[in-house]
Parts: structure tokens; C-alpha cells; sequence
């Protein structure tokens, strides 16, 4: 039976979780690299707490507030540095909340130009670089994607068994595809 319902965008509290589910891995894949540049570790330990869930799908969810207010106001360069600003803010509140409870799992101390060990100019850069991936592949992608509730749950082996193709082929992907083409999973990526 095909129906005509539109699908929804994610909800609020889908999107922090995807924000922080990429921040936690991103924490693990830079604490990794930089302990293999400072200390040549092959092991390649990359290291975070779970605070870092709450810290960065907070944050980033800000950041898609700022990016949906900014967007057609000023260029991407000074929306990054909007949001560079913003993650020093973020990072010095919560590290100084954490810290009152003895839970900060960060202390930059160590490095020349830190303030209080909660933030370091020296993460400028790659803060910078972070904000820029992540409003132009995380927030931009994040927002166009959708969940088509017409797929119940059961629906998604019996989509993939066919190829991804239900309902009509709704599920064609790719260059061509419908707008709201449905995957097996539920999950569509609208234009």
C-alpha cells in the first residue's frame, strides 16, 4: 500500500545525538593522531570521556542555531571564527562546571598559552578547522536528512531484501532518485 505522507526531519534530539556521537569520535580520531605526532605511538590511543556526548552535542546543536541565523548574513569565514569563539566559550563554561566537581577530563596546563588549563590558543587552528567540517559536512547533511515513518519497524529487512526498493521503488538512491527516496533503514536524504 503506498501512501503520500511527507517525511519529517529529525527531531531536535536526533540530531544532538548524531552531533554527539561525531564529536566523541572525532575527540578519539585527534587525541589518536596527536599521540602518534607528539610521542610516534603506533597504538594510536585515542582518548575521551563520555562528558565529551553532552559537551560537543550541545555545542554543536548551537552551532546549527548559529549557522541557520548566520548563513545568509556573513561568509563562512567569519561564521567560522563565530563559532571557533563560541567553542572556547563552551569549552571554558563546561570544563569550569566539570571542574567544580572534580570531573574535567581536560587540563591543558602544559601548553604555553592556556588559561586556567580549560582552553589553549594553541587549539586555534584546529578548532577553526573543525567548526568549518563541521558546518559544511555534519550541520548541512544532518539537516537534510529525514525519517519516513511510513517504514515501520519489520519494514527495513523486507526494503533490503528487494534491493532497498518498497513501496513503488521509492528507495531508488543516488542521481535520479525521487526526492524523499527511502533507504532500508528508514532514513531518507531529502534535496
Amino acid at each position: 500500500m503506498a501512501t503520500t505522507a511527507t517525511p519529517e526531519p529529525l527531531t531536535a534530539l536526533s540530531r544532538w545525538y548524531l552531533y554527539a556521537i561525531h564529536g566523541y569520535f572525532c575527540e578519539v580520531m585527534f587525541t589518536a593522531a596527536w599521540e602518534f605526532v607528539v610521542n610516534c605511538n603506533w597504538k594510536f590511543p585515542g582518548v575521551t570521556s563520555v562528558w565529551a556526548l553532552f559537551i560537543y552535542g550541545t555545542c554543536i546543536l548551537i552551532v546549527e542555531r548559529m549557522y541557520l541565523c548566520l548563513r545568509d548574513r556573513c561568509n563562512v569565514l567569519l561564521r567560522c571564527i563565530i563559532y571557533t569563539l563560541w567553542t572556547y566559550l563552551w569549552e571554558f563554561g563546561t570544563g569550569l562546571l566539570l571542574r567544580q566537581f572534580n570531573a574535567c577530563p581536560w587540563d591543558y596546563s602544559e601548553f604555553k598559552y592556556n588559561f586556567m588549563g580549560l582552553i589553549t590558543a594553541e587549539y586555534a587552528v584546529p578548532w577553526f578547522c573543525a567548526s568549518f567540517i563541521v558546518e559544511r559536512l555534519v550541520i548541512r547533511n544532518t539537516l537534510r536528512l529525514c525519517f519516513d515513518e511510513a517504514v515501520g519497524p519489520g519494514q527495513a529487512e523486507e526494503l533490503s531484501d528487494r534491493g532497498g526498493e518498497g513501496r513503488a521503488g521509492s528507495g531508488r538512491r543516488g542521481r535520479g532518485a525521487r526526492a524523499g527516496a527511502t533507504s532500508a533503514n528508514g532514513y531518507v536524504k531529502g534535496d
